[in-house]
């Protein structure tokens, strides 16, 4: 085939689909736009590896610097996208240029949601439930954007002392190890993912850290309250206290530090602040043009969006599961990778290729807890190991199928749960529990071929 593929964003959904139109046989012209200066890299390494400062910017990307000009890829870096015209087909860069495209992918990631604050304390915008009484988080457009500059990410903090900071990309990280550093003291709003991953890693700098969050339990949209439990243990043991169900009403400058302040009268102090409440879905570009988006770039399950020859895969993307009847929006590293190959065949007018189940992982003090699914509070809970001392997977059962998997330490045996998931397969929860029967066999012993 011929013509030219345009992909906005060189995260790995957009690098994927470069690499995978060549590998399935594209002649033609590939763009790659990346807003970053850097070229494509891994982007999991951000709240680890790359603000620790301990890994060489050679391993931290996703090809060789060589691999975009041997497989005949235009990559073009620093380039921003203004704007794009699904009518005469036209994608405009901020310095002017245009370039036309047969079809266009994308592939625009996320960005850290932020919180506002008005100047009195109180909320900007009402009371967003669990996310605090006092403290609003931003899902708004350009404009709600411009009103969160109490709070910014990426290149330094603001006026009056201490810096509040978002985490997205490397020089997100840059930023953040420089400010740890100066102040060696830092309080983490958020005990997600990028919370949990970042207080670990800035404890390894040597920094005092303190970490807020409005929910029960840390990681609590991706792990049961078992794995939760054991994840606060695990960073206290480490000296870093995680305080739950927090309230926040202020977040801003006190002197040369951040005061965190909540609604029972709590308070925190640090020389730097890490806002780290999640991101929303980078749709500005799609939302100009006038494509369908609610939570991400509305796609079908070939990533077609409302435009005709517009693709988009990745954390924008809110894509169409015919076997749920809803659209999902994944924001898992591992999700992005295969929307960016689906995508990419999609884009060829091939079949799309079966894909693996949405799972991620995150690393904290060594230890590796991975998950895939989603394990609610209704559903049967399987412990096989010790949760308590980091050596245990968590099998969430839904009338008998797999709902959910979270597993520390054990990555074999996370597999064969994330394949037993796939299969759909319906297994008996005593011969699931038995750890004497590997948990590939369960499958055999509950009866299924």
């Amino acid at each position: 085939m011929t013509g030219r593929i345009v992909i906005v964003g060189a995260g790995v959904a957009g690098a994927t689909a470069a690499r995978t139109l060549r590998t399935e046989g594209y002649t033609g012209e590939i763009v790659l736009l990346g807003a970053e200066p850097e070229p494509p890299y891994r982007r999991p390494m951000v709240s680890k590896e790359i603000l620790a400062g301990t890994v060489e910017d050679r391993r931290t990307l996703l090809q060789p610097n060589d691999f975009w000009h041997t497989h005949d890829i235009d990559l073009r870096l620093g380039a921003r996208v203004e704007s794009i015209d699904p009518g005469p087909a036209l994608v405009w860069l901020a310095d002017g240029t245009a370039i036309g495209y047969d079809s266009l992918l994308l592939a625009t990631g996320a960005r850290p949601r932020a919180l506002r604050v008005a100047p009195d304390g109180t909320a900007a915008r009402g009371d967003l439930g669990r996310r605090g009484a006092g403290i609003a988080a931003d899902e708004g457009g350009a404009d709600e954007r411009a009103e969160s500059a109490t709070i910014r990410g990426g290149y330094g903090g603001v006026g009056g002392g201490g810096e509040i900071l978002t985490l997205r990309g490397r020089a997100d990280a840059e930023v953040l190890r420089e400010a740890i550093g100066r102040g060696g003291s830092l309080v983490i709003v958020g005990a997600g993912l990028i919370g949990c991953e970042v207080a670990a890693t800035a404890r390894g700098l040597g920094a005092e850290v303190t970490v807020l969050d409005a929910a029960g339990l840390p990681l609590e949209r991706v792990a049961p309250p078992v794995v939760g439990e054991f994840v606060r243990k695990l960073h206290a043991d480490n000296g870093v206290a995680i305080h739950t169900d927090v309230l926040l009403t202020h977040l801003g400058h006190g002197g040369a530090q951040v005061v965190a302040a909540a609604a029972d009268g709590r308070a925190w102090n640090a020389a730097a602040a890490l806002v780290a409440i999640g991101s929303v879905p980078d749709t500005s570009l799609a939302e100009t043009a006038g494509l369908a988006v609610v939570d991400g770039i509305r796609v079908d399950e070939c990533y077609r969006t409302s435009a005709a020859g517009v693709f988009a895969a990745g954390d924008a993307a809110s894509r169409f599961d015919p076997a749920a009847g809803e659209y999902r929006r994944e924001e898992h590293w591992n999700s992005a990778q295969s929307q960016g190959a689906g995508a990419a065949r999609s884009m060829l007018g091939k079949l799309r290729a079966a894909e693996e189940i949405a799972w991620g992982w995150s690393m904290q003090y060594g230890r590796n807890i991975q998950f895939a699914g989603h394990i609610r509070a209704d559903d049967e809970q399987i412990v096989r190991g010790a949760v308590e001392s980091g050596d245990a997977t968590v099998i969430g059962l839904r009338e008998g199928r797999v709902s959910g998997v979270v597993a520390i330490g054990r990555a074999a045996e996370f597999r064969a749960a994330r394949d037993l998931m796939a299969r759909g397969a319906v297994l008996d929860s005593e011969a699931c529990a038995d750890e004497s029967r590997p948990l590939a066999e369960v499958l055999t012993l509950s009866g299924q071929s």
